[in-house]
């Protein structure tokens, strides 16, 4: 494939604002000046060590260390090539590439390829949902209380009856089988290659970024032999286990709110939103789990227990599983987790066709909280009545308040658990200790494996670095030249930047800095990724920490001061280093006057960088 003028990858890079694209995955919020930080979408934390700064289109994790470009962020997350990568980015921003051999954009292939069958999928869909053959389709959801703007607003398609419909339609866009085969548009069979979605409605399933990913399709016919609703197969860019449908539609209230509503199915995403709880969003495929928390909390910003995550379960005997699975990774939520049961069992879609629009929004408002659902769950195949089933329901519902995170909660669900089963306080909260306890040593013994496992760290950090004065000047000096240095006088940047450095972590950064061209644009970046090991995740952290000042301007003006305070520091060394030259050498000779004239030179460059 020809390659991509690199001046065109800069370009591209210094159009995109990093913070939009992370954004779209990440919740993020302002972390300092010129800084945003979010939970890190490379490791799982409670806490955000997740940096950005916009200004130098640069990202590192003070966590786990990974930092990067818009470019390394794409690759890592969405598994595409840097060609790839950069193509993406060009259209984002409406920027025409060239090529280093002068022709047009050659065709894209892999993932690239995939995405797009899947966006040409969704648009013939579409178009059939208004054919007479569709008009069961129109049928049902019409019974449904969604009308052509609904359908419309999410997507929803009809797949024609016949082998070969959409398999045609795309081959004639130049998509090849392969292509088709490997984004689960079409299956393979005994008799050849035919369309997978066939005589069914078709919702299209878009990831965080809006990309349609893959479909979920349910069947309209009895004469269909298939299940009730059939999915997209695993694909390069369809994980069920980590697709979260109506989020692309969600993220930003999400965002906003920190409340996420989890529903069932995707009708029931539909009526959510259309009833005003624009914060609903269903799993695909499959029950909801670890994976899906994980994409939750980045996109929530779930760093406190402030937000909301409200689950809507049947209270069937499906139901009540699936809230018993929904707990048993509740822990990994930091926000308060509720249930939301509808009446007369419910679901939000039935729930808004018979009530109206504000039942669904009641529904939300009568949420229990998740550790009482799971622990009259959990008591209700006890007899309460008998000394043998309270104790057997007493052991079996004290990990569940042992669980609770908030110490200023577990004491209330003590209470609720003792009045539950008619015993005294004391004796319920010794099961609840006993079995915290229980916990703790797994939970030490668990974490003792993982560090014996895990190899020993030996890249220098920040946190590393020695609490000296000295060490203190030059890392506040070395983080205003990496993120301000373009705004610190040009005369004293390149004085300063010279200047040796006592440590050797940052006088490694330095060094790299110092000799790389400060006319290219992103030298900054470019200086980071120069610094050889161990050194590269400290000049990671220096280019993205969070700056010590209260405004933009604040940041120039310490910056420019950081640089003086490191000349005034080398001139007091250099003076010093005279004026002990000076006491071997007679005044009176021609060094003792080349030695004065200097020590006066050092005293009054001095003087004039404390006065500016």
């Amino acid at each position: 494939m020809p390659r991509i003028r690199q001046s065109d990858v800069e370009e591209v890079k210094a159009r995109v604002n990093i913070a939009d694209v992370v954004g779209e995955r990440v919740a993020l919020k302002p972390a300092g000046v010129g800084s945003m930080k979010g939970l890190c979408p490379f490791h799982d934390e409670r806490s955000p060590s997740f940096h950005v700064r916009p200004q130098v289109g640069y990202y590192h994790c003070f966590g786990c260390g990974e930092s990067g470009d818009v470019y390394s962020f794409l690759r890592a997350m969405d598994h595409v090539s840097f060609t790839e990568a950069v193509e993406r980015m060009a259209a984002r921003v409406g920027y025409t590439l060239h090529y280093e051999d002068g022709g047009p954009a050659p065709e894209t292939t892999g993932r690239s390829r995939l995405y797009a069958a899947n966006a040409a999928a969704a648009e013939y869909f579409r178009a059939q949902l208004m054919t007479p053959e569709a008009e069961t389709g129109r049928r049902f959801l019409g019974d449904r209380g969604f009308d052509a703007g609904a359908a419309a607003h999410f997507g929803v398609g009809y797949a024609p009856k016949g082998w070969s419909h959409l398999m045609d339609h795309l081959l004639a866009q130049k998509f090849s089988r392969d292509e088709l085969l490997q984004a689960g548009l079409v299956s393979q069979g005994q008799r050849g290659v035919y369309d997978r979605f066939r005589g069914r409605l078709v919702w299209p399933i878009r990831d965080v970024t809006g990309q349609v990913i893959g479909f979920g399709a349910r069947k309209l016919f009895d004469d269909d032999q298939g299940p009730k609703y059939l999915n997209t197969p695993e694909t390069p860019i369809y994980k069920k286990a980590q697709v979260l449908y109506g989020l692309d539609l969600a993220k930003r209230d999400i965002s906003r709110s920190h409340r996420v509503v989890v529903v069932e199915g995707y009708t029931d995403v539909m009526a959510c939103h259309l009833a005003g709880v624009t914060t609903a969003i269903a799993s695909c495929g499959t029950a909801f789990g670890s994976d899906h928390i994980t994409v939750l909390r980045r996109v929530m910003g779930d760093d406190s227990s402030s937000g909301e995550v409200v689950f809507t379960f049947d209270p069937d005997a499906a139901g009540q599983k699936a809230a018993l699975r929904a707990f048993a990774d509740e822990k990994r939520f930091a926000a308060q987790t509720y249930v939301a049961v509808a009446p007369e069992g419910l679901d939000p879609c039935d729930l808004r066709l018979q009530r109206g629009d504000g039942a669904v929004r009641a529904l939300m408002d009568n949420k229990a909280p998740m550790f009482e659902f799971v622990i009259d769950q959990r008591l209700k195949d006890f007899d309460l009545g008998s000394v043998e089933g309270r104790a057997g329901a007493l052991r079996a519902a004290a990990p569940i308040v042992a669980d609770i995170r908030d110490p200023a909660l577990r004491p209330g669900y003590v209470r609720v658990l003792a009045r539950r089963l008619g015993l005294d306080m004391p004796e319920v909260q010794a099961a609840v200790e006993r079995a915290a306890r229980g916990a703790d040593r797994a939970e030490k013994r668990e974490t003792t494996r993982e560090a014996d496992a895990a190899p020993v760290a030996v890249a220098v950090t920040m946190a590393s670095l020695p609490n000296t004065r000295d060490v203190a000047l030059e890392r506040g000096a070395m983080m205003a030249f990496l993120q301000y240095g373009h705004r610190i006088e040009p005369e004293l940047f390149l004085r300063a930047l010279q200047t040796p450095f006592g440590h050797p972590a940052l006088e490694a950064v330095r060094s790299t800095l110092a000799s790389t061209d400060l006319s290219q644009p992103g030298w900054a970046v470019t200086a980071v990724e120069a610094v050889r090991e161990p050194f590269r995740s400290l000049a990671a952290e220096l280019l993205t920490a969070e700056f010590p000042a209260r405004t933009e301007e604040g940041a120039v003006v310490a910056a420019n001061d950081l640089s003086r305070r490191l000349l005034v520091r080398e001139l007091e060394r250099q003076k010093a280093e005279l004026l002990r030259e000076v006491q071997r050498v007679p005044a009176d000779t021609d060094e003792g006057r080349r030695l004065g004239l200097r020590l006066r030179d050092l005293e009054a460059d001095r003087q004039r960088l404390i006065a500016s």
